[in-house]
């Protein structure tokens, strides 16, 4: 796509070669709740979010899920008028031009990037767990733990390299076994804690669990700051948008089934978890510091027993969990290859990034990319104090979802704000919702920075000092989210001189049209500032 502004008449060329159609209603969902790898975010997560709230998991697990929901209806809205693969990217720089925009791009990347290194971290550990070589797999920086982690990256991003259609069915099995597998956890603990069977330092489920008046204000948003970790994922349904049949209403449907999804599956099993295993700093606590970040893969034989059937059972629980990585890794691929795809269009990053192979109809050197990257990252930060800066990273990306979630709620209130006033569903779907929702996590994302700029006040798991007075202890979570976006801000300004045309609004802007498939009807498009409330009203009445 030649630089300047784009007009319909080019229309056509601006089709980003993506496969259309190659996904339904069911895929997209499979996509969307894999995304989030269920099992993989509660080991990772479950022990962090313990120790900070106690007994009150189950209440923050569902609290985190409103703001969820209501930014999945803000994303489903936005993608009626403009079903591209760019999501927040491309919708924020409609609504609030191309630095927001761009900004909304680089909290997708770095989002991505930065979970890369737990994912691997993950699938390495019980890669080795799974065959009994706990000596490797409990160390989180032996060097076999990092190869059998970048194998993994290495693999998933090949699939995701040879089509989409790959992609969506390795989804389906691996969804599969950790959903089954979650499920029977979930069950066998609660049933071993109502018969009498669950070891020392279980807990009875109580309607004190989600009291919140027991629980402080900070304890209970740095609880919702973690638990978005878990919840995050479900747009990458949205990010394929641009494959699935029926774009503009399909994929945002099947976003906000993912977070129902969650919703059911992440309070069942957290129930379980807690009730079974307490929230104790010994043994199988969750709130063990031994096993903070992994909470799961302790818990196997205490569940199911040492009986062979429990052995088959303890190791198909890991086997859940490395599927578990093993999916996330996949999908959090997709969506930041697409993003990167979307902006290269629009020229927004260089021009390399918009290759698509010819055969496979995927974004190919956006792909290599991010799983080059991501390799990077994960051996850099696998060898940074002994594997605490990955969860550090955990919380990070939490501050990071918050920015580019509630950007996009805010995004759909501004949007459409001239329509909220033709009917009640427009005012609470296109405004009140994801304005709400917005305000939210982006209140949630200030207060946790705001607690960890200080080590000792946060929930940092590293710090960094001054190297000047006053000397201070900088929190890893803070220090983490800093650099990742200053890294975005050398990034935007290096390319803002090297190809400005993006940033001038002459790319991408409120009377861009809608990119559209070859052979698909050209949208209506207005000339100016309200051009994109047309469309949207357009997108509306179909």
């Amino acid at each position: 796509m030649a630089g300047g502004a784009v007009s319909i008449a080019s229309s056509e060329s601006l089709d980003k070669g993506l496969k259309s159609g190659a996904l339904g209603l069911v895929s997209s969902i499979v996509i969307g709740t894999a995304s989030t790898a269920p099992a993989y975010s509660l080991a990772a997560t479950l022990g962090l979010v313990t120790a900070t709230v106690g007994f009150h998991a189950p209440l923050v697990a569902i609290g985190a899920f409103v703001p969820m929901l209501l930014i999945s209806i803000g994303y489903s809205e936005l993608n009626k008028a403009d079903p591209d693969c760019g999501t927040t990217f491309t919708w924020a720089t409609r609504a609030f031009g191309p630095k927001t925009g761009w900004a909304g791009g680089w909290g997708i990347i770095a989002s991505d990037v930065l979970v890369m290194a737990s994912l691997a971290e993950v699938a390495g550990q019980y890669g080795f767990l799974l065959f009994n070589a706990n000596g490797i797999g409990n160390n989180p920086t032996s060097p076999w733990v990092l190869l059998v982690g970048v194998l993994w990256i290495v693999v998933l991003a090949y699939i995701c390299y040879r089509g989409i259609e790959v992609s969506a069915w390795v989804q389906r099995v691996l969804l599969a076994i950790e959903l089954v597998m979650l499920a029977v956890y979930a069950i066998v603990a609660i049933i071993r804690v109502a018969v009498g069977h669950a070891p020392p330092g279980h807990m009875v489920p109580t309607l004190s669990w989600f009291n919140p008046t027991t629980l402080s204000l900070n304890s209970l948003v740095d609880g919702l700051v973690l638990m978005l970790f878990i919840y995050w994922g479900w747009d990458t349904s949205l990010s394929v948008n641009e494959e699935t049949s029926d774009k503009e209403r399909l994929p945002g449907l099947a976003g906000i089934i993912a977070t129902v999804l969650l919703l059911a599956t992440y309070g069942l099993v957290t129930i379980a978890a807690q009730a079974f295993a307490g929230v104790g700093t010994t043994g199988i606590g969750l709130a063990n510091p031994a096993h903070l970040t992994d909470v799961l893969s302790v818990q196997g034989t205490a569940v199911f027993g040492s009986a062979w059937i429990g052995s088959v059972f303890s190791h198909l629980l890991l086997l859940m969990v490395l599927s578990s990585a093993a999916a996330s890794t996949q999908t959090t691929i997709l969506p930041t290859a697409r993003t990167m795809l979307s902006m290269s269009v629009y020229k927004a990053v260089p021009d390399a990034f918009g290759t698509m192979h010819k055969k496979y109809l995927t974004p190919t050197v956006a792909t290599v990319s991010m799983g080059v990257i991501s390799i990077v990252m994960y051996a850099l930060m696998n060898f940074l104090s002994g594997g605490n800066v990955i969860a550090d990273s955990v919380t990070a990306i939490g501050v990071w979802i918050a920015f580019y979630y509630g950007l996009t709620g805010w995004t759909c209130l501004w949007y459409y704000r001239k329509m909220l006033t033709r009917s009640a569903r427009d005012l609470m779907m296109k405004g009140v919702l994801p304005g709400l929702g917005g305000l939210i996590l982006f209140a949630a994302g200030a207060w946790s920075l705001k607690a960890d700029w200080f080590f000792s006040s946060g929930q940092s798991y590293t710090s960094w000092q001054l190297p000047f007075a006053p000397h201070w202890d900088i929190g890893g979570v803070f220090m983490v989210f800093l650099v990742s976006a200053l890294i975005g801000l050398g990034c935007a300004v290096a390319w803002r001189i090297a190809g400005p045309s993006f940033f001038r609004g002459e790319t991408l802007n409120r009377s861009t049209p809608t990119l559209v498939p070859e052979g698909a009807p050209l949208p209506l498009v207005q000339a100016g500032p309200e051009a994109r409330g047309a469309q949207g009203h357009e997108a509306d009445a179909d």
